[in-house]
């Protein structure tokens, strides 16, 4: 007995419908997934068929720069560290300063230097006279007295070795025209500076 047999006609060929649209949706279903399964095989391989882009054939960069072919600032050539040594110091207008600590001849240096007028001779005031021509002169005279305790031979500058009494008395003698000599002993211990014993030979020598 069939499942429409109590069913009405109407009613029977509505089932019978259903059915069939019910087959045909199973065949075209079954149709759809084995036509999608095929184009998904046949996708694959067209994916797969295509190869990577190649590699870049240009090289990659060096990641180490060369050095650089400028030298270094210590390799220059050094400069002169030290200058020609300096002449020695001059007095200004290019005179050598002399001992005595003032510039110029051996008169200019000097005549700062204590000078002592002594009489020794039978000439009344003639030490007096020489200091007034030594002053003239512009020799420092700080003394003027007599000395008796002995007769000098002639009129003589003494001066103490190795000060600057020395370089006066040189230089005192060399204009006056008398000697210049080391202080012996009578007068060793006398006040400093440069002691002139003046003799009778003064005037005479005084002219030359």
């Amino acid at each position: 007995m069939s499942v429409f047999s109590g069913l009405s006609r109407p009613l029977k060929a509505a089932g019978l419908a259903l059915i069939g649209l019910a087959v045909i949706a199973g065949v075209i279903g079954g149709v759809t997934a084995l036509t999608g399964g095929e184009s998904n095989d046949t996708a694959q391989p067209s994916q797969s068929s295509n190869p990577p882009p190649p590699a870049s054939s240009s090289p990659a960069p060096s990641s180490s720069a060369p050095a650089s072919s400028a030298p270094p600032s210590s390799s220059a050539s050094p400069s002169p560290s030290t200058s020609p040594s300096a002449p020695a110091s001059t007095a200004p207008g290019g005179v050598q300063p002399t001992p005595g600590g003032q510039p110029g001849g051996p008169q200019q240096v000097a005549k700062w230097v204590t000078v002592r007028v002594y009489n020794n001779s039978t000439i009344h005031g003639l030490a007096a006279r020489a200091a007034e021509d030594f002053k003239a002169s512009g020799w420092n005279v700080a003394e003027v007295s007599n000395y008796s305790s002995g007769i000098i031979p002639a009129t003589t500058a003494y001066y103490r070795p190795g000060t600057d009494e020395e370089q006066a008395a040189k230089a005192l003698a060399a204009e006056f025209g008398m000697r210049a000599e080391a202080r012996f002993e009578g007068i060793q211990q006398s006040s400093p500076g440069v002691i002139v014993i003046v003799t009778n030979n003064y005037q005479t020598a005084k002219g030359k």
